[in-house]
């Protein structure tokens, strides 16, 4: 059996962890409108009769003003050293997507490189031209595909692709498994996810989510979790007015969560603030 680590690498809000949650079939990464909100690179396992194909889901790269977007960028590269495979995924219909000369030197230098030029049910033929057309000079060694994980287009095409450039290996997973992230990480991004998405503008990415305490019932699941914020004019906004703001994303979260652990679940949400948390240290180790 092949086996082997695929990096998903590629700039913010390009599609990775929808491609992820397509392949894998089920919800291993958040996904939001709104870029930069992979922090962590999530390992999403898909295994066939053929293969187990360990996925890193990358934060997009982008250009980082607090420590938090550094330790982001350096988990994307980092995803360089670890993967036998990368996929560089480019979202064709963004008008200025082009990467550094930076990264496209280290690009070049990766043997097992393919790019994924996404949402192509979104773009016009030119577009996609265009855009292969640049990579193919900037890259021309690398192996290409045209994707989109609406009505999963092309995405066994690419689990094909990737499959060519592995090795016969040992399973690092149970076939049964679809993610080794911990309990505790799963619902955390749950919680999240809702947030950011309820939340909109207005808290952008000073949210972070931490999980107090879970208590297991027979049919039932406890769960006390902390929305962390960066200062008080942003705690108003989470909370809404008589609550209600609070109240929609722990509904939406639970009704998620319902559905991932087939528990009754009853979750409390609080509201903290720690001043400035993505420029404090003692919280960026955390996402790695």
């Amino acid at each position: 059996m092949k086996t082997g680590f695929v990096a998903l690498l590629g700039r913010t809000n390009v599609g990775k962890s929808s491609i992820l949650n397509e392949i894998i079939q089920e919800k291993v990464s958040i996904v939001t409108y709104k870029p930069q909100t992979t922090r962590n690179k999530i390992r999403g396992i898909y295994t066939d009769n053929e293969a187990q194909l360990v996925f890193l889901d990358t934060p997009g790269i982008h250009h980082p003003y607090k420590e938090l977007g550094k330790k982001m960028n350096h988990l994307a590269f980092e995803a360089l050293k670890d993967a036998d495979v990368i996929v560089l995924v480019i979202d064709v219909k963004a008008k200025k997507d082009e990467l550094d000369e930076e990264i496209i030197e280290r690009l070049k230098k990766i043997k097992n490189l393919i790019i994924c030029f996404n949402k192509i049910d979104l773009a016009s033929v030119i577009e996609v031209e265009e855009k292969k057309n640049y990579y193919k000079e900037k890259l021309a060694h690398a192996k290409m595909i045209e994707t989109s994980v609406k009505d999963h287009f092309n995405l066994d095409g690419l689990i094909k692709l990737i499959k060519d450039d592995l090795n016969e290996g040992p399973l690092y997973y149970d076939p049964n498994d679809k993610s080794d992230a911990s309990l505790s990480f799963k619902i955390s991004e749950t919680i999240r996810e809702k947030a950011l998405n309820f939340l909109r503008d207005e808290v952008p990415h000073a949210l972070y989510v931490e999980i107090e305490n879970i208590e297991f019932k027979p049919k039932k699941m406890i769960i006390n979790a902390s929305l962390i914020l960066e200062n008080e004019g942003q705690k108003g906004i989470v909370i809404g007015k008589n609550g209600r703001m609070i109240q929609k994303i722990g509904r939406s979260a639970r009704l998620d969560l319902e559905n991932m652990f087939h528990k009754t679940i009853y979750l409390e949400l609080f509201v903290k603030v720690k001043e400035d948390w993505r420029d404090k240290n003692s919280f960026v180790k955390t996402f790695q």
